[in-house]
């Protein structure tokens, strides 16, 4: 059976005008500005003259495969499906950066018949986000070199700058480079390197920022290095924040989109979960909960990553609470993590499936016991799915009191999610004893063993002698009590992706701590994570291409 690719099903629905979609939630044209037809930014005064609050439900997932889980696929649908009965809901998703779009992983509209459209558009340059966002980080970085080449009144020391330049591609000959080579006039040589834009802090504070004048503080706190003398120097101090302010007013805006069935759509900033904290905006959640009855918003890769840190971080800044939690699986997926090979995933193998359920039980376990979230497992159905293998999953997580639903969304939008729809309804209902995983006043070594304990079931952190020094500085210049961003592999509890299924005994590796003093946390780099990824031997940009009416090929 041949099945149309997404970008086939995409052009296949006719899309509304973006004018309307605001409309059928409340939003007076004199908010929108207006991207073409189908694209929007909302200006920010909505939310103070909208002061409805609906339910917020998180869409997790169990640890990532390449057989896939659908995450996004399942937000989508499962708004269609409570729209479908009768529910008034809205969407908040990240946006796609393009490094994944031409990389390995794909794009971040969803798939099948539950995607946010215009599909291209989105995967693509969207509304310049991220250009803005690029742009505002350079402009930084220029003015740090340049403010040393110009005397250096503030003392940087050159070997103390913390602050990197940013790129959204994965380009791994930028992770370390050497700049101010070709003589006095093009500055001081010094080592340097690239983030990709997904990773840079002005990417998490765009996206934790709750206004235009708290935007700009955050920017001027950013901590760029320091002085020969060891004081930070910030972005404040290079009269920065104003100018960087500028470049990024319009991206503060959400952007408004559509599904394929009309469901207002709010896509909004894109941090990775690996590598940063992994939550669409503060901004654009808060917009979606003034503007329906139930906001949809999805967090990345796994529940130990993205939840972890949408809970633990963006909830804990932002006061937000969680309504319900769903945890998305997909029984390829389970049987990847059993040990099952590639080529075999589509045959029943119920001792596979056994071997690989402690993972997502595991996922489970965190969020109703350690966070105190009621929550429902959404099986992605595959046509290759068995009713001996999905009657399984449902045995091992009703042993949990957790209910699974089947989610059939990629195949039929809406309607295929409507069991879902009907789970996380009644969920909103019941008690939550929504708590945070640590208490954000322990020291920052014990708040990253806390995460490890907790929620990665592993035995301790230990840290490097100079994870343990950078600890000591941060808390000797008042950072000691924010809360900790784990940048970790996402394939894997611990910090080693090939460790997979639900692995005890395991320690992890602090190698790195620093602080986005803008962002308002503390990073730790664990294992081998990297802020800059690579491309994959075959790169998913060898496939795309535009046809010569100017229609975009190959884009999943």
């Amino acid at each position: 059976m041949s099945y149309l690719s997404d970008i086939e099903i995409a052009r296949s629905h006719t899309m509304r005008p973006i004018s309307q979609i605001a409309a059928q939630c409340g939003i007076d044209e004199s908010y929108l500005e207006l991207y073409g037809r189908y694209k929007a930014k909302i200006d920010l005064s909505l939310l103070q003259n909208t002061p409805h609050k609906g339910k917020l439900i998180l869409v997790t997932a169990m640890t990532p495969t390449p057989a896939g889980e659908g995450k996004t696929t399942t937000t989508v649908g499962l708004a269609d499906g409570l729209r479908k009965i009768g529910k008034k809901a809205v969407i908040a998703l990240r946006e796609p950066s393009l490094g994944p779009v031409f990389g390995i992983k794909g794009g971040a509209a969803g798939g099948g018949y539950a995607q946010v459209v215009p599909m291209e558009d989105i995967n693509l340059h969207f509304t310049g986000d991220f250009h803005a966002i690029g742009a505002a980080n350079n402009l930084l970085a220029a003015m740090i070199d340049n403010h040393i080449h110009q005397g250096n009144a503030l003392g940087i020391d050159p070997k103390q700058i913390t602050w990197k330049r940013a790129v959204d591609m994965n380009d791994r000959a930028l992770r370390s480079i050497t700049i101010g080579l070709g003589g006095k006039a093009n500055g001081i040589p010094r080592e340097d390197g690239y983030d990709i834009t997904v990773a840079s802090e002005i990417m998490a504070i765009l996206c934790l920022a709750t206004s235009l004048s708290d935007l700009k503080a955050r920017l001027s706190r950013i901590i760029v290095g320091y002085t020969y003398d060891g004081a930070p120097v910030t972005a404040g101090d290079l009269k920065a924040a104003g100018a960087m302010t500028a470049l990024l007013k319009d991206a503060l805006k959400p952007n408004l989109v559509q599904t394929l069935e009309g469901t207002p759509a709010l896509i909004h900033g894109g941090p990775f979960a690996n590598i940063a904290h992994g939550c669409n905006s503060i901004m654009a959640t808060r917009m979606a909960m003034a503007l329906g009855d139930y906001t949809v918003t999805e967090a990345g890769f796994g529940a130990d990553l993205g939840a972890e840190k949408f809970l633990d971080i963006k909830c804990r800044m932002a006061d937000l609470q969680v309504d319900a939690c769903v945890v998305v699986a997909t029984v390829r997926a389970l049987k990847h993590h059993g040990g099952a090979a590639k080529e075999e995933l589509a045959h029943e193998d119920l001792a596979a499936l056994e071997r690989g359920l402690p993972n997502l039980l595991r996922h489970v376990e965190n969020m109703t016991q350690v966070y105190g979230l009621p929550t429902v497992v959404a099986i992605n159905a595959f046509p290759t799915d068995t009713q001996a293998e999905l009657a399984l999953i449902a045995e091992k997580c009703h042993a949990l009191g957790v209910n699974v639903a089947l989610s059939e969304v990629w195949a039929k939008g809406g309607e295929g999610g409507k069991a879902l729809a009907e789970e996380v309804v009644r969920l909103c209902e019941q008690p939550s004893q929504f708590r945070f995983s640590y208490d954000s006043d322990l020291p920052i070594a014990e708040k990253m063993e806390q995460i490890v304990q907790r929620i990665y079931h592993g035995r301790k952190a230990i840290l490097t002698e100079e994870a343990r020094q950078q600890c000591r500085q941060l808390e000797s210049l008042g950072f000691g009590k924010l809360p900790v961003c784990m940048a970790k592999t996402q394939y894997s509890f611990s910090d080693d992706p090939k460790r997979l299924g639900a692995p005890e005994n395991f320690d992890v590796t602090i190698r790195q701590v620093k602080v986005s003093a803008g962002a308002g946390f503390i990073v730790a780099l664990t294992g081998a994570v990297m802020t800059m990824p690579g491309l994959p031997k075959v790169p998913a940009a060898e496939s795309i291409d535009v046809d010569e009416n100017g229609r975009i090929i190959g884009l999943f």
